[in-house]
């Protein structure tokens, strides 16, 4: 392989990534057009015409920002919930590019509608159905129509974005139902596309500075650190970038199909590839969290909500691990003394 080729192990490759507009999936874009991929840009957000309340990011800002990273960035308003927006799409992918070989499943617009710190049967249902419908429904839709074009051609790489690698409550019933889909969109579609060589796999980022995020708490990418003082999470905190880079290392991996069907992270990924964020830093938010779990352990226990279900999230991501037995026990007792049932 030549220098040239080293720089852009993606050139000549066609990639369409819904859901491209802000967070990872504009990360995810900008990182694949570095790579020198063809980058179909999809979304609600056009430039005049903004999709979601308070969100300046168009679909035509991120494919710009893929040709400036040295790819080919192509915008498309696309509505992912309506099939007949979906199937044309798709249509022009095939008329225009002959063939796909990256679709990244990132649709999510749930943010308005998520209602933390509510049980389930306080929850309206109307949100939480319409989550279902742009979060899950999407991702289904764009698969169904982009699947074909990999089929036919023998080869590609379907990557579902979601949010966590374990099924631990994720905190609100229908937000961790949307997310737990994607892993199992993930894994049923890998089922059914081993025999046509095609490739489905579930990705996570970890604490995502996206845009919405750094506004959020007042800050920019210059100063986020900033606001480590508000939310200690923010310490371990990746940009949309990291992810990107994720994908890419997936899209250039010879031995990709061995992970078909699995979900994996942006901070795993990254240790077993090599790559770093955009400012050379490798967050790690798996080995961040095991440490924020045992301070809480360490200062006795629990001492509200947020804490007890960190806890039982850990709890119930290490409980069948035989290697961690020893931490699955203090983690039970510490539960019990909260007076959290763990079954």
């Amino acid at each position: 392989m030549n220098t040239a080729d080293a720089r852009k192990p993606l050139a000549g490759k066609i990639a369409l990534v819904a859901g491209a507009t802000r967070g990872a999936g504009r990360g995810i874009a900008t990182m694949l057009g570095a790579a020198g991929a063809t980058v179909v840009c999809t979304g609600r957000s056009t430039r005049g015409n903004p999709a979601t309340a308070g969100r300046p990011e168009t679909i035509e800002e991120t494919a710009e920002l893929v040709t400036a990273a040295g790819g080919i960035g192509v915008a498309i308003r696309v509505d992912h919930t309506i099939a007949d927006e979906v199937r044309a799409l798709f249509d022009r992918v095939e008329r225009d590019f002959q063939r796909l070989d990256i679709l990244v499943n990132d649709i999510w617009g749930g943010d308005e509608l998520s209602e933390w710190g509510k049980p389930f049967w306080k929850l309206d249902p109307a949100k939480g159905l319409r989550m279902q419908e742009l979060a899950v429904q999407t991702h289904i839709l764009t698969a169904r129509f982009g699947a074909p074009l990999m089929v036919r051609q023998k080869s590609g790489l379907i990557v579902e974005i979601t949010d966590g690698m374990h099924l631990d409550y994720r905190g609100n019933l229908f937000y961790d139902l949307a997310k737990i889909s994607a892993i199992r969109l993930a894994y049923a579609m890998a089922a059914e596309l081993r025999r046509h060589k095609v490739v489905a796999l579930a990705l996570t980022p970890g604490f995502l500075r996206s845009e919405a995020m750094l506004d959020g708490f007042g800050v920019t990418e210059a100063n986020w650190r900033d606001a480590i003082a508000k939310n200690p999470d923010f310490a371990e905190s990746e940009t949309p970038a990291y992810v990107g880079r994720a994908v890419v290392a997936l899209a250039t991996d010879p031995n990709v199909a061995s992970k078909t069907g699995k979900v994996f992270s942006s901070w795993t990924l990254a240790r077993e590839y090599g790559f770093h964020d955009s400012d050379g830093s490798q967050p790690d938010w798996g080995a961040y969290f095991e440490r924020m779990v045992n301070d809480i352990l360490d200062r006795g226990g629990p001492s509200n909500p947020y804490e007890e279900m960190r806890v039982w999230s850990r709890y119930e991501q290490i409980r069948g691990d035989r290697d961690k037995a020893d931490e699955v026990a203090r983690l039970a007792v510490a539960l019990a003394r909260a007076g959290v049932p763990i079954g």
